[in-house]
């Protein structure tokens, strides 16, 4: 289910890419693009840690024989993420021109914080809704809200585009970002009608006392605070990394329009392609966290040393098929459906980064469900640092070039150090 409609998804997204190239050019995408680790940010603080933990507290009550107690996790994972996504909206209004100027570096993006901001509380309600559903091994919520979500944002974006170019002649790329906040408003309100359709038709939950719900509140913050803190570091040391692309490509000799224009190639139309199969490998990595936690709570050892191997087995032949397509169809996508000859080169070379790209999604996936939760932040912090020090180091040297040997060498640092870890966990069960 989840594989099937991120494959859709993808291909609504793909052709979405091309309209916005062509609909604001590749520096309104890098402006656009500027903003999303701002986005990020507010996600990990406010949803992303309590979605892990309550997805991974979900399967774990269940398997357990204890699924009122996931009901009380998840209303208590609910009211968390609700609250910290409305302070975070908060901050965002009074302080958007600081975090414009000061972390982004570009004024324009005042406004399309803004606007951004209305999408977080939807966004907290949606992920509390897709982690107790994934807990629970329902792909449908997750599957088709992802899905109503992206066609509501590509169409609002359409309707508002067209609409501006009807009225003025000129549309910005804040249409992009409201188109943003429409789809999460979609997938929250789709959610929130499918969960209660799950929650009143199960059996009737026993009643909980006040301590039931403080213990339950508890064991989720357990769970959600370091892999919250795990996300905000990695969230900062990539919004470092995104903000200083375009200004070290300025070092390297670019303008500040040529600079945001390659950053928009790059993470705009590049990347997307390369991403667009790991809709596969996410659908599997999303399912790992609770299959995973499942098996170590019924201390399956068998088992799990068979899901690892057939799982790395599986991502490393579909990035190893990935890469021999992109690298035959690397023109065709460039230079004739986006364009653009620059994001030809550039998907040349990231193709070399795709068996391990799909790969370490679900391997750090797998190390969260084994509670190695640290060990998980530690390999992706390091991954990120070499990024970082390619920014750094390489691109006032070598351009956008020294950025990409960098995204591949922390892509396989990942790869090698995950791989390690989970050889260990297995030799010892």
């Amino acid at each position: 289910m989840l594989t099937f409609v991120g494959l859709v998804t993808r291909v609504i997204g793909f052709f979405f890419r091309i309209f916005l190239s062509r609909a604001f050019g590749t520096e309104g995408i890098g402006i656009y693009h500027l903003i999303f680790p701002v986005f990020a940010l507010c996600i990990s603080l406010s949803a992303a840690g309590i979605e892990t933990s309550l997805s991974r507290l979900t399967a774990r009550y269940t398997s357990l024989g204890r699924p009122e107690l996931a009901k009380v996790s998840f209303q208590m994972a609910l009211l968390l993420s609700a609250g910290m996504s409305l302070i975070c909206t908060a901050l965002i209004q009074i302080f958007a021109h600081d975090i414009a100027v000061s972390a982004l570096g570009d004024v324009r993006c005042e406004p399309l914080l803004k606007v951004m901001s209305y999408a977080l509380p939807f966004a907290s309600v949606h992920s509390c809704i897709c982690g107790y559903s994934l807990g629970l091994k329902q792909t449908r919520i997750p599957g088709i809200s992802q899905l109503a979500e992206q066609c509501t944002r590509v169409l609002g974006v359409y309707l508002l585009y067209t609409a501006a170019i009807q009225e003025s002649g000129q549309a910005g790329i804040i249409l992009a970002v409201c188109g943003l906040v429409i789809g999460e408003i979609a997938g929250a309100f789709y959610s929130i009608f499918a969960v209660r359709r799950i929650l009143y038709t199960k059996k009737a939950a026993q009643k909980c006392s006040v301590s039931c719900y403080a213990g339950c509140l508890g064991d989720i913050l357990k769970h959600a605070v370091p892999i919250t803190a795990n996300r905000i570091s990695l969230n900062i040391l990539q919004s470092i990394e995104v903000v200083s692309i375009p200004k070290c490509l300025m070092l390297y000799g670019f303008s500040r329009s040529a600079a945001l224009s390659h950053y928009g190639i790059l993470n705009g139309i590049a990347m997307p392609c390369i991403l667009f199969p790991s809709a596969i490998t996410n659908s599997i990595s999303m399912m790992m966290l609770p299959t995973v936690a499942e098996i170590q709570a019924a201390s399956q050892n068998r088992t799990l040393r068979q899901l690892i191997r057939k799982v790395s087995i599986s991502c490393l032949l579909l990035g190893f098929f990935c890469t021999c397509g992109f690298l035959l169809t690397a023109d065709f996508l460039g230079s004739f459906v986006f364009q653009s000859p620059e994001a030809a080169s550039y998907i040349r070379v990231l193709a070399f980064i795709c068996p391990f790209l799909y790969t370490n999604s679900t391997y750090i996936s797998m190390l969260n469900g084994l509670g190695h939760t640290g060990l998980a932040f530690l390999i992706n912090f390091t991954g990120l640092c070499i990024r970082i020090a390619g920014v750094f180091f390489l691109i006032p040297q070598t351009g956008i070039s020294g950025y990409l040997t960098g995204l591949l060498s922390s892509q396989i640092f990942v790869f090698l150090a995950s791989v390690r870890v989970l050889f260990r966990t297995v030799q010892r069960t």
